[in-house]
This record gives C-alpha cells, structure tokens and sequence, in this order.
C-alpha cells in the first residue's frame, strides 16, 4: 500500500510542472464563456462535459458564428479524435478494473495524462503501479483545469465587454499550432490546412472549417509516400 501511496504522488509530482500550461488555457476558457454572454453555470458545465479544452475554444467559436448544432457536434468530435487512440493504448491496464473504478479514470484522460503514462519508464512498472500513478496524474490534472475555468469564470465577470476577450479564442489555437510544427510533414499540414481555412471560411455554417480538417488529414496520409518516393530516387541515383 505505501508504493502505490508513492506511486500515486509521483504522478501528482510531474503533473504540477505542466500546470503552467493548464492555468492561462483554463483562465481563457473561463473568462472567454463570461464574455460570450453565457452564465456560469453553463460554462462550468461545458467544462465537466467536454473535459477537453481545445474542443470547447472550438465549439465557443462555433457558437459565436451561429453554427448548427450538428457542424458543433462534428467539430468537437473531430477535434477529440485523438482520444480514441489514448483509450486503445490504455485499454489493456484498464479494462481489467471494475467499471466504477474506470470510467473515472478514463473521462479524465487528456493530454497531459497520456503524455506522462505513455513515457518508457512507466511502461516497466507493474499494472498496479501503472494505475495508481496514473490515478495521481489525471486527478491531479482534472482539479488544476477545473480550478483555472473556474478562476477564469470569476475574472472573465470584471472584465468589461470592450475587451474583445473572445478574440484569445483563435491567439490560443495559434500557440498550441505553433508548438506542435516540429517536422516538415506537420508544417505541410498546417500549411494546407490553414490555406483551406481561409479560402472556404466564406462557406455556411463554418463548414470551411470541416473542409480545412479533411484537407489537413488527407495532406498527412499522402505527403509522407510522397516524401518516401523521393527518397528513393535520390537514393537510386547516388548509387
């Protein structure tokens, strides 16, 4: 008991790092909802519901712009994707638990969560292990993001209206952009994606969004056997 008590805290431990991340992400979410005109219940809500906070800055985006409730439910859907590839990674550690103990658990994935209990050095723990530091990632993670909504909601009620605060909706989504093009692939993706952005964002109902999206993902399965091919006949002509 007193390793999986150790366990539990190491993961609260290299959670709190990233709280850096969390907090100004959290407040935007917050005080962003505020200003929209929505109450605190709501985006408090949205928050539990969501529990993802690129996809609730997308579909606030979407509700500015008086989109149909399908285009919002399609782009957050879109958006959390990648969640269904945590769930399949940690689907062997977890399915074993019983359901009270999993769904908790599986709800406050994110991110932050995957990144840490996905690293080799937990992957050489035993499951208990495993589980018990995730416990302390997620829950740790969980707290520090509704905590940041929720001061964001107190500060977004005292700032006045002529902020514009809504336009940190696109700034944060620029940032999280900027920090992920670590490659010439992921830079040719954004690229394409953004160039359909603003070529179809006269389409209704911000379906240019959707179309952007399609793009982007068809942009990452065909660059890469277009960059490969050309490896090759550079490769046959120094030999």
């Amino acid at each position: 008991m007193a390793d999986n008590r150790q366990q539990f805290w190491l993961g609260v431990r290299d959670l709190l790092p990233l709280v850096s991340g969390v907090l100004p992400f959290g407040l935007i979410a917050g005080a962003t909802g505020i200003s929209m005109g929505m109450t605190p219940e709501m985006v408090m809500g949205m928050t539990v519901l969501f529990f993802a906070g690129s996809a609730q800055l997308a579909a606030y985006s979407l509700i500015q712009d008086n989109a149909p409730f399908i285009i919002i439910l399609f782009t957050v859907v879109v958006i959390n994707l990648r969640f269904v590839i945590y769930s399949a990674s940690f689907a062997p550690l977890l399915g074993p638990l019983k359901k009270r103990h999993r769904f908790p658990l599986t709800y406050m994935l994110s991110d932050q969560v995957y990144g840490l209990c996905s690293m080799p050095e937990q992957q050489k723990k035993s499951a208990t292990q495993r589980i018990w530091y995730l416990s302390g990632v997620a829950i740790s993670m969980a707290l520090s993001w509704i905590f940041s909504v929720v001061l964001g909601v107190a500060l977004g009620a005292s700032i006045p209206a002529h902020w514009s605060l809504e336009f940190t909706i696109p700034l944060a989504f620029l940032a999280m952009l900027v920090t992920t093009i670590s490659n010439r692939l992921l830079f040719m993706v954004a690229l394409v994606s953004g160039s359909c952005a603003i070529a179809f964002q006269l389409l209704p109902y911000n379906t240019g969004f959707i179309a952007a999206v399609v793009a982007g993902v068809c942009c990452g399965l065909f660059i890469p056997n277009l960059f490969n091919t050309q490896d090759e006949k550079q490769g046959g002509k120094h030999g």
